[in-house]
């Protein structure tokens, strides 16, 4: 994972699919964020990566961030875009952004039952420990979109899950709320806007951090195809089977495929060309579909 050398910035840390960013002389509050075109499953960086993504996810989170910003008529939320111009040399898949106290918790919404919570709750009856009612799917919608956090671990580990109590042992009880809060209003503002176009949003997860005057705001990317499960409303409607149902705009090609090819022991396999293809389409497909 090596990061590119940037006239002016200072690389400090590369995550699973981006690179952060200093000034090497100038303002110490803000930083630069690159998304690549790396993606991960399984908390795994995989080979090769899926072409022209970083900058497909760029221009979906500013568009993302825009209407949370009031574009969508709701109240504005603050988030950590500045508007300047990243360097040339990776414009449109950057974001020159303030630097901020980043929260430890990974903050998911689930709206749908799917994935790791319908694995559970067919063992349990529960999805991160939060009951729901007997008797449904893959699939299905929940009776409310639930929040359940996670502890982001540092890279190489794996995130784990907790309760709302254990968030509260780790950032306090009021920022732990506020956190909580602001998740589900996002979550509940972006399902309705995705529905309008003919989207569901499944479930999501959000990135927060306080500013110099300990405001809480939206951080890293957000409701993109790597950070959420969109489906299509239509296909959901009418399927009969969950693979019809949850016809998917996100790197769930991705996660299918390497379930059913890899053990999660040693090095994963290499990503096959018509994955690697199929995906960067559902990732075009997504961003046209909302944004046009």
């Amino acid at each position: 994972m090596s990061a590119l050398d940037l006239p002016g910035w200072k690389h400090v840390y590369s995550g699973k699919v981006r690179d952060l960013y200093r000034p090497a002389d100038g303002p110490a509050d803000r930083m630069l964020v690159v998304a690549s075109d790396r993606v991960s499953a399984f908390d795994q960086v995989l080979e090769p990566g899926i072409p022209g993504k970083g900058e497909l996810l760029t221009r979906l989170s500013l568009w993302w961030f825009a209407q949370l910003a009031g574009a969508d008529g709701g109240r504005p939320i603050p988030n950590h875009v500045l508007g300047l111009q990243p360097p040339a040399e990776v414009a449109g898949r950057a974001m020159v952004v303030r630097e901020l106290d980043m929260q430890p918790i990974e903050c998911v919404v689930r709206g749908y039952l799917t994935g790791s919570g319908w694995a559970e709750y067919q063992d349990s009856g529960t999805v991160c420990g939060i009951p729901l009612p007997a008797g449904l799917q893959n699939g299905d919608r929940l009776p409310e979109p639930i929040y359940t956090p996670a502890y982001k671990a540092p890279l190489g580990e794996h995130d784990e899950n907790i309760s709302f109590e254990r968030s509260v042992d780790l950032v306090g009880a009021e920022t732990a709320a506020a956190l909580r809060d602001a998740s589900l209003e996002i979550y509940r503002r972006a399902a309705t806007l995705a529905e309008s176009k003919g989207l569901i949003l499944a479930d999501t997860k959000f990135e927060f951090g306080l500013d110099a005057d300990g405001v809480l705001t939206l951080a890293d990317e957000v409701l993109t195809s790597d950070s959420s499960r969109y489906w299509d409303a239509e296909a959901w409607r009418t399927g009969t089977t969950p693979a019809e149902r949850m016809a998917s705009y996100d790197k769930q090609i991705v996660r299918d495929w390497l379930a059913g090819a890899w053990d999660k022991t040693g090095t994963p396999p290499a990503l096959p060309d018509d994955i690697v293809e199929r995906t960067a389409a559902k990732y075009r497909e997504l961003l046209e579909t909302l944004a046009g």
